[in-house]
């Protein structure tokens, strides 16, 4: 009876543990992770350090990523972010079961097609990267600072029908006030977009 109440607390606290790991924090280090890109080589967040970087999840299959890319806003974005400096990794968690799972050729195909600003494009078929940052939809983007911290965890922007003339540019700001060096106005949204299928 009391290795089988302890295998349960075990199991409690595994699963507690697993929970709090699936759910990075505003203000904490955001988790590093190892992964390979559509050439086949290695991908970490370490080897990052010292700058900033942007998690974009994608699915080229979901019609919201297909908006964003088709009309130029997630490349500008990109763009901006490399001329300051920044490295903007696409991350694909889509499994290989799925109708919307591409190989690596592939992907890297549409995406160059699509003239994606990407520092690298991520393949993360099995979503060990995806659950570490319990990225929930495609888009789903996340902002890390130079000294490894989460600073912004959510939406590209406020529109997610994409016909709002005063829409918030979230990622656009957060990227702006870390170059200014200045204060991030807003640390967390709801991210929109289809879910990650993982």
């Amino acid at each position: 009876m009391i290795r089988q109440l302890a295998s349960v607390y075990l199991s409690i606290a595994v699963l507690s543990f697993a929970a709090f790991a699936g759910s990075p924090e505003i203000g904490k280090p955001a988790p590093e992770f190892k992964a390979v890109d559509v050439a086949g080589k290695t991908v970490t967040l370490s080897e990052y350090k010292g700058k900033i970087v942007v998690l974009e999840w994608t699915n080229p299959g979901c019609p919201f990523v297909q908006r964003h890319y088709k009309a130029g806003s997630l490349q500008a974005l990109q763009q901006m972010a490399a001329d300051q400096g920044a490295v903007w990794l696409t991350i694909n968690s889509t499994n290989t079961e799925h109708r919307d799972h591409q190989t690596s050729e592939v992907f890297g195909k549409t995406y160059a097609d699509w003239k994606s600003k990407h520092a690298r494009l991520v393949m993360d078929a099995e979503g060990v990267v995806g659950k570490a940052y319990d990225a929930k939809t495609t888009p789903h983007l996340f902002v890390i600072d130079k000294n490894g911290v989460l600073v912004y965890n959510g939406a590209v922007d406020s529109d997610p029908r994409g016909n709002s003339e005063k829409r918030v540019h979230y990622v656009e700001d957060a990227l702006k006030a870390l170059a200014a060096g200045k204060e991030i106005g807003t640390h967390s949204t709801t991210p929109y977009g289809c879910s990650v299928k993982y």
